[in-house]
């Protein structure tokens, strides 16, 4: 597959990106390279990726635990610490081998770090392929609030190979497909086609539709490279996602969801409240909800939940003077950004989801 060139560097697929990494490291002449992993991607991913590398310089691994929970300042002081241990200079190189965790906190962590390293992201999970594979976002949770610290900062390349697929659940595959269904809705309606024609996940059948998403991203990302703008229609979905994702992690008495699960309730609430707004078609709206649902199967949201969902929602990052800000859809591919949605309709939209 063709590389994809973004704002400072390419995002190589499959065999190809491997000759253009090695082909880097000979060149750079990193002092030491470090692999970032979770003890998942320690297990199953590193064994793979160090059959690929062809350096004679030192490799030191970091390994941290897995999960949203631990992404935060707390797990960058460890790994900045571990850094500083081994040694690492400013000619040092970071792979970030992992999911969306992974790249965003090693993103964060390197160009931090002793003002900033080079970094590689090497995503291994479906949503961190198509999501966090381009755009330069790096960052940390603040508490349960998603993303609150962190800054915009390139890798000098991204590494997508899908072999890393067999390595995940099924369910974490199926929390990539929601991104994909976001830029199928928002931007192109083909990639909405072919997703909800799915009929078993195999990463043959995901090959072109990851090269297509990361298309639609890096055309998005290359306009507004600092969310001032178009760059917002990729908040579809995140608004109400995020906080249910949030809230949902904070319940002590609730499974947490991932990612793509959280973000398939915000496309189906959001979409309801561009029907009542905007005038979404409603035959459109109740096939969004019946293939989303029909995908992800249906997430209780009690009632009581509401009140605290809505009140993460002020703490959103894309807010701006207090103000909730939503994209959202006139139809398929048509979206109008920073839409003011009142409390009321938001309640009305997680009835329509529990529906």
């Amino acid at each position: 597959m063709n590389p994809i060139l973004s704002n400072n560097y390419y995002v190589n697929f499959q065999e190809d990106a491997y000759i253009k990494f090695n082909k880097y490291i000979s060149e750079y002449k990193p002092s030491i390279i470090f692999i970032l992993v979770d003890e998942n991607t320690g297990d199953d991913c590193l064994p793979l990726l160090l059959e690929q590398i062809e350096t004679e310089q030192p490799i030191e691994i970091i390994e941290i635990e897995p999960g949203e929970i631990n992404k935060n300042l707390d797990t960058c002081s460890g790994v900045w610490n571990a850094l500083t241990e081994l040694g690492a200079d400013r000619k040092s190189l970071l792979l970030n081998l992992g999911g969306g965790v992974i790249t965003d906190l090693g993103g964060f962590v390197a160009s931090t770090y002793k003002r900033g390293i080079s970094f590689v992201n090497i995503p291994t999970t479906l949503l961190s392929m198509v999501d966090a594979s381009v755009g330069g976002k790096t960052g940390v949770d603040l508490g349960v609030l998603k993303n609150q610290i962190g800054l915009f900062s390139d890798p000098e390349m991204v590494i997508i190979d899908p072999s890393y697929l067999e390595t995940v659940s099924k369910r974490e595959i199926r929390s990539g497909l929601a991104e994909i269904i976001k830029y199928g809705i928002t931007y192109d309606i083909n990639v909405w086609n072919e997703v909800i024609n799915f009929k078993d996940l195999t990463i043959s059948n995901l090959n072109s539709i990851i090269h297509r998403s990361v298309e639609i991203k890096n055309e998005v990302v290359t306009k507004d490279p600092k969310e001032a703008g178009i760059r917002k229609v990729l908040n579809f979905g995140h608004t109400l996602g995020h906080a249910i994702e949030s809230y949902f992690l904070e319940s002590e008495d609730k499974e947490n969801l991932t990612h793509g699960e959280a973000i398939a309730i915000g496309m189906i609430t959001e979409t309801y409240i561009s029907k009542v707004l905007l005038g979404f078609p409603s035959e459109g709206l109740k096939n969004i909800k019946n293939s989303i649902i029909d995908i992800f199967g249906r997430v209780k949201i009690e009632t009581l939940d509401y009140d605290a969902i809505i009140e993460l929602l002020i703490h959103d990052k894309k807010n701006v003077a207090g103000q909730v800000n939503f994209v959202l859809l006139t139809d398929f591919e048509n979206y109008k950004l920073d839409c003011n949605v009142e409390k009321s309709l938001i309640i009305e939209a997680l009835n329509y989801y529990n529906s």
